[in-house]
């Protein structure tokens, strides 16, 4: 034998060994007990995932009720989020619900707060979770037991709602606390705010446009909650002006024929032409597309940034508004002089008896050891924006803290799931540095791709992190598998809505029903319109044509590139004969 190959050999017995310790030293870690904080679609979520691993899991809820965000109430709470009366949720139905309990098909597409609790419930109730919440009771802190490099576990220490604190100790920590929590308000920004005679809040305040009446309101920011909120002013208001610093780009909620924006290109096929063709190219159609309907530049809303680099607003009432003179769009504001608001163009507006800071959120877990949180650029770096990467043993993770043009409940329910199987040691994560290392390649990544700031310093791509994460789990449909063995479910995973309904097709967790939830997701979106019997319209038999002939050009180009870049892939596939995670 050569002393090469008796080298190699000894080194490949090593990385084995050490392998092994790794395997050895990770699986000694026991994850039965897992704290998780927040009772919102988050910390739903998260205690059904623990309970599908088979863990103990503890909720700790502060308030006296579910639903986190979306439980409405009339005075905002400190260090809670707070939404307004007439809240209705810019996702539609079929695109926000949890993947193995569909929303009921006579709920409206786009629902009310008060429809989105009703659903939350219906969740807990269906898998069983209240009886694991504990409600009234506020997470103090979250600090690593002496021996964590042992065991690492985690003492979180609560308080009741009569003051009395009690210590935890938990195998892993869940946190699901949320980033719509701790108001923004850049009073410093505002050079003569403390001379303003009349009334001005947060957004976070707001419930109503009660105190609006007769009033002149600006309203300081563009995003979804400015937008909803000059809209609903401006209907009781002498006059409402929305001032932007960079403008924006505002789409509507209905779209061709009536569907959900979302369930009309919220898509595979959608997300594979984002691969195959540059992104100025969607950005010139899209920006093209929503000027035809209303010109941004002659409405005073077109932004300094491309349509892709950041969510838009989603409002179907603004344009009208602006064109109907309920709503002037002003530049940022440069001053303010008593009851007068200067603008930096010059121009300026007085008698002003509002002013509504529309000005987002600040972020943060209080209750976490600064040291367990690695910052990356202007954001909490994680590792696939779940896991702080610098600690000894993955037991504690971050549920719900992403940001996409999608729905935050998905998104949550399939981190959740992920760590959770982290926990339990069926995936192994990388090692610290590798994982820093990635931490740092997202920072670059989303810094180049999308417009951030120290208040949204995290956006990501619906669709590839979903399949990320999935990927992971095992739980990642297979286009090509399907092409072959089910080509009528093929053609509604590649050109349907991306509900969360696919990732329960196959592997950990698999649910019989979710075939059927995707060949009826339809159905429910129709159903709450049914409402008058008229005669159905006839199908067009020449785009169905045209449709199915670039469905099968599609699993034909998926055939290609797996043969181009797998070759063994198709032959192993079919031999074996069962889906396999590409």
């Amino acid at each position: 034998m050569s002393l090469e190959v008796a080298a190699s050999g000894a080194e490949q017995l090593g990385n084995n060994w050490g392998k092994l310790i790794d395997c050895v030293l990770f699986c000694s870690i026991m994850v039965h007990r897992v704290a998780v904080i927040g009772a919102g679609p988050s910390g739903l979520t998260s205690v059904k995932a623990c309970l599908d691993e088979g863990m103990v899991p503890t909720c700790f809820e502060s308030s006296n009720d579910m639903g986190g965000l979306w439980k409405f109430k009339e005075v905002s709470e400190p260090n809670r989020a707070s939404i307004y009366r007439s809240l209705t949720i810019n996702i539609s139905k079929e695109m926000m619900c949890f993947s193995d309990l569909p929303i009921p098909a006579d709920y409206p597409n786009y629902m009310h707060h008060s429809k989105i609790l009703k659903y939350f419930r219906m969740y807990a109730d269906h898998f069983k979770l209240l009886k694991h919440i504990r409600f009234q009771t506020v997470v103090k802190s979250v600090r690593q037991r002496p021996d964590f490099s042992r065991t690492g576990q985690w003492e979180v220490v609560t308080e009741d709602k009569d003051g009395h604190e009690e210590s935890h100790v938990f195998d892993a920590v869940i946190c699901c606390s949320g980033h719509y929590t701790y108001p923004n308000l850049p009073l410093k920004d505002f050079p003569g705010i403390e001379t303003f005679e009349g009334k001005y809040f947060h957004s976070w305040d707001y419930k109503g446009p009660e105190d609006m009446y007769g009033k002149r309101v600006v309203v300081i920011g563009i995003g979804n909650s400015g937008g909803d909120i000059a809209v609903e002013g401006s209907r009781v208001a002498e006059q409402v002006y929305m001032s932007t610093r960079r403008g924006a780009w505002v789409v509507r909620q209905v779209v061709d024929n009536g569907l959900p924006l979302d369930m009309k290109y919220n898509t595979r096929i959608v997300h594979i032409l984002f691969q195959l063709l540059p992104i100025n190219f969607f950005n010139w159609m899209v920006e093209k597309r929503l000027n035809t309907m209303y010109d941004h530049t002659m409405y005073a809303l077109k932004p300094t940034h491309r349509f892709f680099s950041q969510i838009p607003v989603i409002n179907d009432d603004l344009p009208f508004r602006i064109l109907s003179g309920a709503v002037i769009v002003k530049p940022n504001v440069k001053e303010i002089r008593g009851s007068t608001v200067v603008f930096d163009d010059g121009s300026m507006v007085e008698k002003v008896d509002t002013i509504v800071f529309a000005t987002g959120y600040n972020y943060g877990f209080p209750y976490l050891p600064s040291s367990v949180m690695h910052k990356s650029g202007q954001r909490v770096g994680l590792y696939k924006h779940v896991f702080p990467p610098n600690l000894e043993h993955p037991t504690l993770a971050i549920v719900g803290f992403i940001h996409a043009f999608g729905a935050i409940m998905p998104q949550a329910e399939m981190q959740a799931r992920w760590a959770t199987r982290v926990f339990k040691g069926y995936k192994k994560l990388p090692s610290n540095q590798a994982m820093i290392k990635a931490v740092e390649k997202d920072t670059r990544d989303i810094e180049k791709n999308y417009f951030v700031s120290k208040l949204t310093p995290l956006e990501v791509d619906f669709v590839s992190y979903m399949d990320d994460l999935a990927g992971d789990i095992g739980v990642r449909p297979n286009l090509l598998w399907l092409f072959f063995t089910d080509f009528p479910l093929f053609k509604r995973v590649l050109w349907g809505p991306m509900t969360a309904y696919q990732y329960r097709l196959t592997g950990p967790g698999k649910w019989e029903g979710s075939r059927r939830a995707i060949f009826t997701q339809f159905d429910r979106m129709y159903q709450p319109l049914k409402t008058r019997q008229v005669v159905e319209q006839e199908t067009s038999y020449a785009g169905l044509l045209i449709k199915l002939s670039l469905t099968i050009m599609a699993g034909g180009a998926a055939a290609y590139y797996v043969h181009v870049h797998h070759p063994t892939a198709i032959s192993t596939l079919m031999s074996k004969f069962h889906p396999q995670t590409v």
